[in-house]
C-alpha cells in the first residue's frame, strides 16, 4: 500500500457507495480498507452483498471482492482499519448526524456525501474549485467535538453543481436574481431504468427536498467563516424548480440570472474561460484541468454527449443569450455521480489531503 492513507466506505453498497469504490479501485493517494453498509449486508465478502444489484459499467475491483462488509455501527472497528471514511448511508437524517459525529468523535474524519451535516454551522460545505478555504473552519469544529484528528466536511446537493459553478466566476458582477429549472437524472435517486421503469417516456416535476436544497445551500458555499460558524451569503435570491428526467446521469440546469453590474458576454465568456480554482492549481488527481467549458454551438451542451467531460468532473455551459426579463440565461450540465456524488466527495478528500487535514493514523 506504500503511503497512501486508508479509506473506509460507510454505505458502500449502495450507488453512490459503489461509485466510490469504483472511484478509488486506482486513487495515487488512497486505498479502500474497510467497507460498511446496514446489517443485511454486514458479515458478506462485498461480492456477495451486491450480488445482482452492481450498478456500474465497470466490474467490481478485485481488490474489494473479498472484503468482509461490517455494519455501518461498528465505529470502533472502523475507526482501526480507516484513516478517514466517506460515508453514504441511506439512513433517517438524525441517525446519519449522530453516525457520523461517532466517527469524527473515534478520530476519524468523514467526508460526506449525505445532507444531514450540510446547516451544522461549523462543518464545511465544499465545492473545492469555489469555496476550499471553508476547510478553515475545521479546527473550531475540532474544538467543539473535543477531538485532535476527527471532524466532518461534506459534499452540497446535486442539483446545485453545474449552476453555481458557472455562477461564481462572475461574483464581481454582483448576481442579485437567479432563477433555475434543472432536470435531473434518475441515477441522483439511486435508480436505473431496470429498477425505475416507470420513468421510462415520463417526465416527473417533483423531487422531494430538492428545490430548498437548490436555493438555499449555494448561500452557505457563498457565505464566510465568521468566529466559530460559516454565514450565509444573503445574496443572490434563487428560485428553482427540479425535474426528474428519463436519463441515466447528468443534471442539466436552465439558467437565468440579473446583476447589479451587468457584464458584457465577452466578459463572462472570458471569465468561465479562464477561471481555476485550488484543485487546478494544485493539480490534484481527480481536479478537471478546464473546470468550465463552453460551447459555442446551440444545441450544446447535451447530457449524453457532454457529462463525462473531463472524466465527468468537468462542468459545461452553453446558449448564452441576453435576456428579456433577466439579464442573461445559459444552460449548464454536470455528471451528478461523479461530480454531484461521489467524485466531489473524492476531490475534497484530495484538497483535506494536500492542506494537511488528513493524515494516516
Amino acid at each position: 500500500m506504500g503511503s497512501k492513507l486508508k479509506a473506509g466506505i460507510i454505505g458502500g453498497t449502495g450507488m453512490v457507495g459503489q461509485r466510490f469504490i469504483s472511484l478509488l479501485e486506482n486513487h495515487p493517494w488512497f486505498e479502500v480498507t474497510c467497507i460498511a453498509a446496514s446489517e443485511n449486508s454486514a458479515g458478506k465478502s462485498y461480492a456477495e452483498a451486491v450480488d445482482g444489484r452492481w450498478k456500474m459499467s465497470t466490474p467490481i475491483p478485485e481488490k474489494v471482492k473479498n472484503i468482509i462488509v461490517k455494519n455501518a455501527n461498528q465505529v470502533d472497528e472502523i475507526a482501526d482499519e480507516a484513516d478517514f471514511v466517506f460515508c453514504a448511508v441511506d439512513m433517517k437524517k438524525d441517525e446519519i448526524k449522530a453516525l457520523e459525529e461517532r466517527y469524527a468523535r473515534a478520530e476519524t474524519p468523514v467526508v460526506s456525501n449525505n445532507s444531514a451535516h450540510r446547516w451544522t454551522p461549523d462543518v464545511p460545505m465544499v465545492i473545492p474549485e469555489i469555496n476550499g478555504e471553508h476547510i478553515e473552519i475545521i479546527p473550531r469544529q475540532r474544538k467543539r467535538l473535543g477531538t485532535k484528528k476527527g471532524f466532518i466536511a461534506v459534499k452540497p446537493n446535486c442539483s446545485i453543481q453545474s449552476y453555481v459553478p458557472a455562477l461564481h466566476p462572475l461574483m464581481e458582477f454582483g448576481p442579485a436574481k437567479v432563477a433555475v429549472c434543472t432536470y435531473q437524472a434518475i441515477s441522483g435517486a439511486g435508480k436505473s431504468f431496470a429498477d425505475w421503469p416507470e420513468m421510462v417516456d415520463n417526465v416527473i416535476p417533483f423531487i422531494g427536498g430538492e428545490e430548498e436544497k437548490s436555493e438555499n445551500e449555494p448561500l452557505k458555499i457563498w457565505g464566510a467563516i465568521q468566529g466559530d460558524e460559516i454565514v450565509r451569503a444573503k445574496e443572490p435570491l434563487i428560485t428553482s424548480q427540479c425535474i426528474r428526467v428519463p436519463v441515466t446521469d447528468g443534471h442539466l440546469a436552465a439558467t437565468f440570472v440579473s446583476f447589479r453590474t451587468k457584464p458584457s458576454k465577452e466578459e463572462i465568456l472570458e471569465r468561465w474561460n479562464s477561471y481555476k480554482g485550488r484543485p487546478q492549481i494544485l493539480n490534484l488527481p481527480s481536479a478537471p484541468k478546464q473546470f468550465i467549458k463552453y460551447f459555442a454551438e446551440d444545441n450544446r451542451p447535451q447530457t449524453r454527449l457532454d457529462r463525462d467531460a473531463e472524466n465527468g468532473m468537468g462542468i459545461t455551459v452553453g446558449r448564452l443569450r441576453e435576456d428579456g426579463l433577466f439579464d442573461y440565461k445559459f444552460v449548464c450540465l454536470s455528471h451528478n455521480t461523479l461530480r454531484g456524488a461521489a467524485g466531489g466527495a473524492v476531490l475534497i478528500a484530495e484538497l483535506l489531503k494536500e492542506e494537511g487535514y488528513l493524515q494516516a493514523k
